[in-house]
C-alpha cells in the first residue's frame, strides 16, 4: 500500500462482510428461499471477513511503518444550512488497531461457529448477523465524523439485540435481549444529546473540525446555568458510553446476554461492541481532555464498575456468568484509565483484553460442548486429561486476564494502575483503591472457575440438572449423551482458541513501546501534559518490556495476584467444605451479591413502575383529562351551556325582551348604588 492509502481498497473492508452477510442472510435462509447450503454459507461469510482482515492487516502496515493516514469523505448525504452530513473515512493509528482486532476476533468467532453452531437450525441465519455485526463495528471505528459513528454505534446496538435473542422461542433470550436493547436506548439518549450539543455549537459532525474549534468550546458555558458546555457534552457523551460499554449503573444488561450463543459472547461482549464506548472517548480526547469535572466522572463511574462487578464473579457458577462480570471489571479498569487522561493505555488494554477475553468465551464454549452443555462450573471438573488444547489456552487466557508479567494482560493492566497513581484528580484515591483491589479479586474469581473446571474430582457425572442446555430448546441430539466422557472440541473449535492464545500472551510485549510511548497514536489521541501528568509519569518508570516484567514481580499487584489464586487454590482444591462454610457467616452479603445488588430489582420495582405509573398519569391525567377532558372537551361544552342560556334571551317574544331589559336595568343599577357604598366601608 502507499502512503496515503486507497479509498476504493478502505471501502472493501466493510462492505467485504456487508456482501457476506447479504448472500448468507437472504440467499441461505428461508426469506431468499434457501438456495445456499450450510457449507457456502459459513463460506461467503469467513471470506467476506478474511478479505477484511488481510486489507486491515496492510493497512496497519502501512500506517505504522510508512506513516500512511487517510481522512476523506466518501460520500454526501445532504447538506442542511451549514452542516454537512456524510460518509467519510479517517484511518490512523487508533483506527487501523481497531480495524485489525474487530477482524481478527470476527474471523476467529467465524471459524469456531462451524463448530459450535452445527446443530443449530438457523446456522446460516447466524453467520448472517455476526457478518452483520463485523460490517456495523468497522463503520463505527472507521468513520471520519459523528453521524456515521452514531450509524454504527446504533447498528452495533440492534445486531447485539438480533443475536441475543437468536434463539427466539427461549423467554430468557428474549427477556435479555430486551433489556439490552432498553438499557442501551437509555445511554444512547445521553449519546445523541451530546452529538446534539456539538452539532450545535461548532456547526458540523467531522472529527478535525471538532477538534479545531475546542478552544471556542472550553470559553462556552451552558445556557441557564454556571457549567462550562463542554462538561455537558463530555458527560453526554460518556453516558452514551456507559450503556455500550456496560459501566455502572447501566452494565445491567451484559450478564444476562449470556442467554445468546457462546461465539456472539466473544464476539460481541468481549472484544469489540463492548468496547465501542472506550473507542469513542479516546477518539473525542481533545473534547475530553478541556473538562476535569467529566473526567473525574469518568475516573469514579469506572473505579465502580472494575471492583464491584468483580465481587459479582465470586459467586457466579455459570461459567459464561463468570467470564462476562469479568468483562464488565475489566471495561471497568478502561474507563478508569481513560478518566486518568491515559487514553492510549486504555485503547492498549482494549486490545490486549480483546484477545485474551475472546479467548475465555470460546474457551468456556469449547468446555460446553465437551461436557454436553452443561454450563455449572460445580458439575465439572477434571477435565484437563480429557480436553487439553482447551484446557492450555484457558489457562493462557486466564494467566493473561490476571497480569502475569510476560503476558500481554500484564502490560496494559499494570499501566492502569501506575496511571491511576499517577492522577491528580479529586476521585483518583478511590480509584487507586479499586484498581488493586481488583487484582486481587479478578485473580480469586479467574482461578476459581480454571480449578473448578479443570482440576479436581470429576464431577460431571453428579450433575442433578443433567441437561442445563445452552442451546436452543430444540436441541435434541445431544439428550443422549449425559453419561458420556468429556471429549476435545474439533479442529474448527480448537485452531482459533491457538490463534487467540499466540496474542493473548506476547501481543503487550510485542506492542507496549510504540503504542505507550512511541508514535502510533501521535495524532489520534491528544493530552493535555501539563495537567495531566499520567502518560508522563508511565514514559519515566518505563525501561522496556522485558524490565517492566521484571520489576512487576516485585510490585503489589504480582502478590495479590499471586495470593488471589492461592486462596483460590486452597478453597476449591484443598479445602472445598471452605466456601460453604464462609457463605454462611456471610449470608447478607452473599444475598446481596447473589442479588446483583439489587440493581435489577430497582431498575423492575421502582424505575420501571415508575415510570410506567409516570406515564399512566401523564396519559390519563394529561392527555385524557386535562387535554381531551377540559381543554377540547371541556371547550365546547362550556360554548354549548353558554350557549343554551343565551338562547333563552332571544326568544322572539316582545316581552320576553322587556323582561331582559328590566333585569339588566336592576342589575346596572344595583351595582353602581352599592358598589360606592361598599367600597367605602372596605376603606374604612
Amino acid at each position: 500500500m502507499s502512503a496515503t492509502l486507497s479509498a476504493s481498497t478502505l471501502l472493501a473492508v466493510p462492505l467485504a462482510p456487508l456482501a457476506g452477510s447479504a448472500i448468507a442472510g437472504i440467499l441461505g435462509t428461508k426469506f431468499g428461499g434457501n438456495w445456499i447450503g450450510r457449507r457456502l454459507s459459513h463460506t461467503f461469510t469467513i471470506l467476506g471477513v478474511l478479505v477484511a482482515f488481510i486489507i486491515s492487516a496492510m493497512t496497519l502496515k502501512s500506517v505504522a511503518l510508512d506513516g500512511a493516514r487517510f481522512n476523506a469523505t466518501i460520500y454526501e448525504w445532504m447538506v442542511i444550512g451549514g452542516l454537512k452530513m456524510e460518509i467519510g473515512f479517517l484511518v490512523d493509528g487508533l483506527t487501523a488497531m481497531m480495524m485489525c482486532v474487530v477482524t481478527f476476533v470476527s474471523l476467529m468467532v467465524h471459524i469456531y461457529t462451524i463448530g459450535y453452531m452445527e446443530e443449530d437450525e438457523g446456522y446460516n441465519r447466524f453467520f448472517a448477523y455476526i457478518s452483520l455485526f463485523t460490517f456495523s463495528m468497522l463503520m463505527l471505528v472507521m468513520s471520519n465524523n459523528l453521524l456515521q459513528l452514531f450509524f454504527g454505534w446504533e447498528a452495533v446496538g440492534l445486531v447485539s439485540y438480533l443475536l441475543i435473542g437468536f434463539w427466539f422461542n427461549k423467554p430468557t433470550a428474549i427477556f435479555a435481549n430486551m433489556k439490552a436493547f432498553l438499557v442501551n436506548r437509555v445511554g444512547d439518549f445521553g449519546f445523541i444529546l451530546g452529538i446534539g450539543l456539538i452539532a450545535a455549537y461548532t456547526g458540523t459532525m467531522n472529527y478535525t473540525e471538532i477538534f479545531g474549534k475546542t478552544g471556542e468550546l472550553a470559553k462556552l458555558g451552558f445556557p441557564g446555568t454556571d457549567w462550562m458546555l463542554v462538561t455537558v457534552i463530555c458527560i453526554c457523551l460518556f453516558i452514551g458510553a456507559m450503556g455500550k460499554s456496560a459501566q455502572f449503573p447501566l452494565h445491567v444488561w451484559l450478564p444476562d446476554s449470556m442467554e445468546g450463543p457462546t461465539p456472539i459472547s466473544a464476539l460481541i461482549h468481549a472484544a469489540t461492541m463492548v468496547t465501542a464506548g472506550i473507542f469513542m472517548v479516546a477518539r473525542m480526547s481533545p473534547v475530553f481532555e478541556l473538562s476535569d469535572t467529566a473526567l473525574n466522572f469518568i475516573l469514579v463511574i469506572g473505579s465502580i464498575t472494575a471492583l464491584f462487578m468483580g465481587f459479582l464473579g465470586i459467586i457466579q457458577n455459570d461459567i459464561k456468568r463468570v467470564v462476562a462480570y469479568s468483562t464488565l471489571s475489566q471495561l471497568g479498569y478502561m474507563t478508569v484509565a481513560l478518566g486518568a487522561s491515559a487514553y492510549s493505555v486504555a485503547v492498549f488494554h482494549l486490545m490486549t483484553h480483546a484477545f485474551f477475553k475472546a479467548l475465555l468465551f470460546l474457551g468456556a464454549g469449547s468446555v460446553i460442548m465437551g461436557v454436553h452443555h452443561n454450563q455449572d462450573i460445580r458439575w465439572m471438573g477434571g477435565l484437563r486429561k480429557y480436553m487439553p488444547i482447551t484446557w492450555i489456552t484457558s489457562l493462557l487466557g486466564s494467566l493473561a486476564l490476571i497480569g502475569t508479567p510476560l503476558f500481554s494482560g500484564f502490560y496494559s493492566k499494570d499501566s492502569i494502575i501506575i496511571a491511576t497513581h499517577a492522577s491528580h484528580l479529586p476521585g483518583a484515591g478511590f480509584a487507586q483503591f479499586a484498581v488493586m483491589a481488583g487484582v486481587f479479586v479478578t485473580a480469586f474469581y479467574s482461578f476459581r472457575m480454571y480449578f473448578l473446571v479443570f482440576h479436581g474430582k470429576e464431577r460431571f457425572d453428579q450433575n442433578p440438572d443433567a441437561h442445563h442446555d445452552d442451546h436452543h430448546d430444540d436441541h435434541h441430539g445431544h439428550d443422549d449423551h449425559h453419561d458420556h466422557k468429556p471429549h476435545e472440541s474439533p479442529w474448527v473449535v480448537t485452531v482459533p482458541l491457538i490463534l487467540l492464545a499466540i496474542p493473548s500472551v506476547v501481543i503487550g510485549f510485542m506492542t507496549i513501546g510504540p503504542m505507550l510511548f512511541g508514535e502510533f497514536f501521535k495524532d489520534a489521541i491528544f493530552v493535555n501534559g501539563e495537567l495531566h501528568h499520567a502518560m508522563r509519569e508511565l514514559a519515566e518508570e518505563f525501561h522496556g518490556p522485558v524490565a517492566m516484567a521484571l520489576h512487576g514481580l516485585q510490585t503489589a499487584p504480582f502478590w495479590l495476584a499471586a495470593a488471589g489464586v492461592a486462596l483460590s487454590y486452597y478453597m476449591y482444591m484443598v479445602n472445598p467444605a471452605l466456601p460453604a462454610a464462609i457463605k454462611k457467616r456471610v449470608m447478607p452479603i452473599y444475598t446481596l451479591l447473589e442479588n446483583k445488588y439489587y440493581l435489577d430489582w430497582i431498575n423492575e420495582n421502582i424505575l420501571a413502575r415508575g415510570a410506567r405509573a409516570l406515564g399512566t398519569g401523564l396519559w390519563k391525567g394529561g392527555d385524557r383529562a386535562l387535554i381531551d377532558g377540559a381543554v377540547v372537551n371541556g371547550s365546547w361544552k362550556v360554548v354549548g351551556w353558554i350557549s343554551g342560556l343565551v338562547r333563552w334571551f332571544q326568544t322572539g317574544y316582545l316581552y320576553h325582551y322587556a323582561l331582559v331589559m328590566a333585569g339588566g336595568a336592576l342589575a346596572l343599577l344595583t351595582y353602581f348604588v352599592t358598589w360606592p357604598m361598599i367600597s367605602n366601608w372596605l376603606g374604612k
